[in-house]
């Protein structure tokens, strides 16, 4: 894990090149928009999100006012309140995508791939759930059911991620994978749910 001076060097030596490029993609609707420096750059609330999955909390309104506020306000000292943050989360969505395949390892000949699901509620409470209502579905593993999405992750023998797909719960297990491996070479080791005559003479 890295420190939290190294996490932000990497993340904002990203984002000095992606930033630019982004801005120039994307499209307007034809109003011309004041573009308002937050106090807070990109870099830094990208930093304390990833920083947020290093560390051992149950939720992030814990982190960010225990660990974020209390702790590092030296080294992010225009914090804003909680309520502000999270407003500007989503925000980082695109951004943060990038900055993981720009982590990706390259593929050495030999691959592992695997999956995992992801509830997003717990089963007693599928009918009431809005948030992803329109995203998630029923799915199950060897495990149990659950209702939420499938992480399907391909990493080489050093541990290094090579590819991520997320799909929702109900998801063939072998639909993604020809996706997951179409930059990647050399022999792939999986457990029998991707047992397949179709896929092998796919792959």
């Amino acid at each position: 894990m890295l420190s939290l001076e190294a996490l932000f060097c990497h993340v904002d030596d990203f984002c000095q090149r992606f930033d630019p490029q982004w801005k120039q993609k994307l499209l307007g609707d034809g109003v011309q928009q004041r573009q308002r420096s937050g106090s807070l750059c990109l870099s830094e609330i990208m930093t304390i999100l990833i920083a947020f999955h290093q560390l051992v909390y149950r939720n992030f309104k814990g982190f960010y006012t225990q660990r974020v506020c209390c702790d590092w306000r030296d080294a992010f000292p225009g914090l804003v309140s909680y309520n502000r943050f999270v407003e500007w989360m989503p925000s980082t969505l695109i951004p943060l995508c990038a900055y993981l395949r720009h982590c990706f390892g390259t593929c050495t000949g030999i691959s592992f791939i695997h999956l995992t699901s992801l509830k997003v509620c717990h089963n007693r409470r599928i009918n009431d759930h809005k948030v992803f209502q329109p995203l998630a579905a029923r799915g199950k593993t060897s495990v149990d059911s659950f209702f939420g999405f499938k992480l399907h992750l391909v990493v080489k023998e050093q541990g290094e991620l090579l590819n991520v797909i997320l799909t929702p719960g109900n998801t063939d297990d072998r639909r993604p994978v020809p996706k997951l491996l179409q930059h990647l070479f050399g022999k792939v080791f999986g457990d029998r749910r991707y047992v397949s005559q179709k896929l092998a003479q796919q792959l």
